[in-house]
């Protein structure tokens, strides 16, 4: 009996040191997740933090297949040692230094001239997207319509995510959403701590659902008419894709897309902890494969031969077709610049087109000049204020013009 008793002592005591174990593990995520989302928009270097998410968040893995496509080597670019913007000479080497840039990687004519990383970054590297996440959400979504799950971008919203009823998205279009012009409530000032995107960060970091908070936005605008940026408006569209294609946009990624360009490694799409994607942001790969998806989109939707994305998609998510979308200054519009299907337009509604990500992510595609740029950044002085000496959004494609014209010289 005595020797049972101890037995069972020491059951008890294995349960309960698990059971603490299990504590300290949830409670230390969620500290690190509330520290991590403090942290932003702080002045904090987030470059560990940029390239370890998953540890972070739950994720769910974007699958690849296949073998890996090596963007062929080209001739090597040096980077314009200067670029002009707003009537300066600028050096490029303290810009790339100042915005925290972790990798450069130019790909001309379909070739590689030049490939930099910084910070610990290397080829294998995989870096949270931001905003450019936004850009493959368009791509999924552009696929599902053509395979016909989504009957029309003039469709609204509700009709595939019903959970939208009644809310500031009832009455608001698939073509409203990917236009960021649903018309709905939002405030996406990052210096603002009781901004609706504050509130977004603090949703995802304490475990609420990306659902429920879509569910509580208002109406200021009618859909269609106001250009206001919204990463709600990419977050219900990951929710449409889930119910019309009966797929996680993780999983609708990998089958469609990543299983077919040849990309150099396994993705992973941050999750929030009932499971959901982050549409508005979430996706993690490498450098090459942000690459890749840009070389995508500048072959029109087309990968060695096999049409991926459909080519009127791609035409249509980079032509604005509204007043509000058309680059420069308009009242009816929150930036100058233009914007098309979650890609914007930096310089006219016919030139280059990117994918935009806080802390400075880019996917610049220059049809022109046959030309893709990605970069990853994790610029510390983002969101300090509103201004672009902050977000040195517009000062990047200065650079990137600079990037173009040199090598498109003899």
């Amino acid at each position: 009996m005595r020797w049972n008793a101890k037995r069972i002592a020491l059951s008890v005591l294995v349960v309960l040191v698990a059971g603490i174990g299990i504590f300290t593990a949830v409670k230390w995520q969620e500290i690190e997740r509330a520290r991590f989302v403090a942290s932003m928009f702080s002045g904090a270097d987030e470059v560990e933090n940029f390239r370890n998410m998953d540890a972070i968040f739950p994720s769910r893995k974007i699958a690849r297949a296949g073998a890996v496509y090596d963007i062929p080597q080209g001739a090597p670019l040096d980077l314009p040692a200067t670029y002009s913007y707003e009537g300066k000479t600028l050096d490029t080497a303290k810009f790339l230094a100042a915005t925290d840039t972790t990798g450069l990687l130019i790909v001309k004519d379909g070739k590689i001239v030049h490939e930099q990383y910084w910070r610990g970054n290397d080829k294998d590297t995989r870096w949270i997207s931001w905003s450019v996440g936004k850009s493959f959400i368009s791509a999924l979504v552009g696929i599902a319509v053509g395979e016909g799950k989504i009957a029309s971008v003039d469709d609204p919203l509700t009709k595939y995510a019903p959970e939208l009823i009644g809310t500031g998205y009832e009455g608001v279009s698939i073509k409203n959403a990917l236009q960021m012009s649903s018309g709905v409530s939002w405030n996406e000032d990052y210096s603002d701590k009781n901004s609706d995107i504050a509130r977004f960060g603090r949703t995802l970091a304490f475990g609420g659902s990306m659902v429920e908070f879509a569910k509580s936005l208002k109406r200021a605008h009618a859909p269609g008419t106001v250009n206001h940026y919204n990463s709600m408006d990419a977050q219900v569209l990951g929710l449409v894709l889930l119910h019309a294609t009966g797929k996680t946009p993780s999983d609708y990624l990998s089958e469609k897309i990543w299983s077919k360009i040849g990309a150099a490694r396994d993705g992973y799409w941050v999750l929030d902890d009932t499971g959901t994607e982050l549409a508005a942001g979430g996706v993690n790969v490498t450098l090459r494969d942000y690459a890749k998806f840009g070389l995508l989109y500048l072959h029109e939707g087309n990968w060695m031969g096999e049409q991926l994305v459909p080519r009127d998609w791609v035409k249509a998510s980079h032509t604005p077709d509204a007043p509000q979308l058309v680059p420069g200054k308009r009242d009816n519009a929150d930036d100058i610049m233009g914007y098309g299907y979650l890609w914007w337009l930096p310089e006219t509604a016919d030139g280059p087109f990117s994918a935009i990500g806080i802390y400075n992510q880019f996917v610049y595609v220059d049809p022109a000049h046959d030309l893709v740029i990605a970069k990853t950044s994790a610029n510390h002085t983002y969101g300090a204020d509103t201004t672009d000496a902050s977000y040195r959004e517009h000062e990047t494609f200065a650079l990137f013009r600079a990037i173009a014209d040199k090598a498109s010289r003899p």
